[in-house]
């Protein structure tokens, strides 16, 4: 049996649900043991508006990641996004008592927890609390207050609030696919993780991660976080427009802002056509190269806008050139031709496309460096990073009949049987059994109960 330390990420988006299992290797490099994608369904703007068809897409990616990794996937942790997110700043202190004894972890924790009880709007409530300088007495901008003595311990906190209702519908889409949920990011955290280094971060930068339905913005300075934001505008709003404009079907607006997208109209002629085939046996349409493009020039525009809103609010045009190493795009909306130079243009800063190369090993065919993954991979990242990781084994012939379980039956929860060991009267009656025999013997229940 191979033991391995691993997390999983699932980055429910509004055009893909992807669950990416990974492990960090002895490079210090995550490898990627599997990955599942499905078409998102029942998700609009990074909100689920369809229960039943969220559970489904979810379902069907982590089956195929299974089935890409030979391990069965039980918790993950889960990226959210959407436009019902804000995020805001907020000082808070505590008094310590034993102030003769040094600063710990206790003590930082202390000050978060208490941050979490802040009372949201109506409806609200809080996703996370990000510490950025502490100050401990009179002792101001302190990077990591831990092993120092002081009576009073404060600090400014990045907190990202979300809406109760579309959380609480993430967790029951994972919950209701048989996963338990681990922990929640908030998505251009967990992008920045795949895509910036600790240079950058200290620099300062702006992480633009351009989504279908959303696109979702994340500040650094000083290797701290200074601004998040969640724009409600994707590339799904250019492939809408294309859709309308030109009176084609969504597959084929999707297929031309694919393969003959460009955010740069002056390259294109007028007398570049692309012909679409005509719907049951109608006339095709020639749609030009170059309305092509001012139609998606016009909507990437109006995102890299709100971009530029979102970058003044995080202070004043100073504070923007004071973002040293510019703008790093990523997600599937990057790779939109020619918008490099537009973003650069609009905003006055340098840009570039981020991949998530540097911490992984073993890319394959690159397919998993695409910048559409770096969410994905962020999560894995984070799992990780945050001690999310969990034990998991196979042989190839568990692994077999696991997949002929869920290839009988779909809807199989393997989640609804009861695992107890804790048990007292489990552990009296398979006292003479390890861990994995009782594993096994419970496995072989669930292949009796299916057959």
């Amino acid at each position: 049996m191979e033991y391995q330390d691993i997390a999983i990420g699932l980055d429910v988006g509004t055009t893909k649900i992807v669950a990416m299992v990974g492990k960090k290797n002895e490079y210090n490099k995550i490898e990627i043991l599997g990955i599942g994608r499905s078409k998102s369904i029942g998700v609009h703007r990074g909100v689920v508006n369809n229960i039943t068809q969220t559970i489904e897409s979810i379902r069907e990616a982590v089956d195929e990641a299974e089935h890409t990794s030979g391990l069965k996937i039980k918790e993950v942790i889960v990226g959210i996004a959407g436009q019902h997110i804000r995020s805001l700043q907020h000082s808070d202190y505590i008094t310590r008592l034993d102030f003769e004894n040094v600063i710990n972890t206790k003590d930082i924790q202390q000050l978060i927890d208490q941050v979490h009880k802040l009372v949201m709007l109506p409806g609200e409530e809080i996703i996370h609390v990000l510490p950025q300088e502490y100050k401990v007495d009179s002792q101001a901008e302190i990077g990591e207050p831990i092993g120092m003595y002081g009576n009073r311990l404060e600090a400014n906190f990045h907190v990202v609030v979300g809406q109760i209702s579309s959380i609480r519908n993430i967790g029951i889409c994972v919950k209701a696919a048989g996963l338990n949920l681990a922990g929640m990011t908030l998505e251009p955290i967990a992008s920045a993780e795949a895509v910036l280094n600790t240079e950058e971060r200290e620099a300062g930068v702006a992480l633009v991660d351009i989504g279908g339905g959303t696109t979702d913005l994340a500040i650094f300075k000083d290797n701290i976080i200074r601004h998040t934001a969640v724009i409600p505008f994707g590339g799904n709003m250019i492939t809408e427009n294309i859709k309308t404009d030109c009176f084609i079907i969504e597959r084929q607006a999707e297929l031309l802002k694919v393969k003959f997208g460009s955010a740069w109209p002056g390259e294109n002629k007028e007398t570049e056509i692309v012909c679409i085939p005509g719907l049951r046996g109608r006339d095709p349409k020639e749609i030009s190269l170059k309305r092509l493009s001012r139609i998606i020039h016009s909507r990437v525009s109006e995102i890299l806008e709100q971009v530029n809103i979102e970058l003044k609010n995080y202070g004043n045009e100073e504070h923007k050139k004071r973002l040293i190493a510019g703008i790093v795009m990523t997600g599937g909306g990057s790779q939109l031709k020619h918008l490099r130079p537009l973003t650069e243009y609009i905003t006055g800063m340098d840009v570039r496309i981020g991949y998530a190369n540097e911490h992984i090993y073993g890319l394959g065919n690159g397919m998993i460096s695409n910048p559409e993954y770096a969410t994905s991979i962020g999560l894995v990242i984070r799992g990780l990073k945050n001690k999310n990781i969990f034990k998991y084994y196979t042989t190839d012939t568990e692994r077999e009949k696991t997949h002929q379980v869920l290839k009988k039956n779909k809807h199989t929860k393997l989640s609804s049987y009861k695992w107890n060991f804790n048990n007292k009267n489990s552990q009296n009656q398979n006292k003479s059994k390890s861990f994995f025999e009782i594993w096994a013997d419970k496995f072989r229940q669930i292949l009796n109960d299916t057959e």
